[in-house]
């Protein structure tokens, strides 16, 4: 997204500015990776925090969104390892997800959550891939620099992911 008068805005206007139009769909992103929405808020304000200091040194103000998108994708994979590193030491078993709700629209929140469970069992960077391309609707030669990883590599990827979800849940070759 162009910022047309970014050459003449601060630090604050422009982050202010990346904030209010972004931060909803930053999070969302860290979610889908992280599972965990208290996280995820950290790593997207953490990542702002970082943009913010950096602002002075930013060179094109149309990379900043990118340079979000990076920073939630590589503080959410930093907290995935930090994650496992725990989970690895721990002696007490964690209790399972929560269940499902009993409301009106249980079956379409069962839905979600076995689309979710089985995102979650992709491997990290398949996962990676289709919640890039397929829900923060980014084009392949986007995710491929989000990713750090060629536009081929986006493709094998999304499409071994798009594989194991269909072998997962069920669905047909046609989806």
């Amino acid at each position: 997204m162009p910022y047309p008068r970014a050459a003449r805005w601060g630090a604050d206007e422009a982050i202010t500015h990346l904030f209010v139009t972004h931060y909803r769909p930053l999070v969302r992103l860290a979610v889908l990776l992280l599972h965990d929405r208290g996280t995820a808020e950290e790593i997207v304000q953490d990542a702002y925090v970082s943009l913010h200091r950096r602002w002075p040194w930013l060179r094109d103000a149309d990379r900043a969104l990118p340079y979000l998108r990076v920073s939630v994708l590589n503080r959410s994979r930093s907290a995935l390892r930090h994650r496992r590193v725990v989970q690895n030491h721990l002696t007490v078993a964690r209790p399972g997800p929560d269940a499902p709700s009993a409301e009106a629209g249980a079956l379409e929140l069962l839905r979600h959550d076995a689309v979710l469970a089985a995102l979650r069992e992709l491997p990290a960077r398949q996962r990676e891939a289709m919640v890039l391309r397929y829900y923060a609707d980014l084009s392949e030669a986007q995710t491929a620099r989000v990713m750090g990883v060629s536009r081929g590599a986006v493709k094998s990827h999304t499409a071994r992911g798009a594989a194991a979800l269909r072998r997962t849940l069920g669905a047909g070759p046609a989806g």
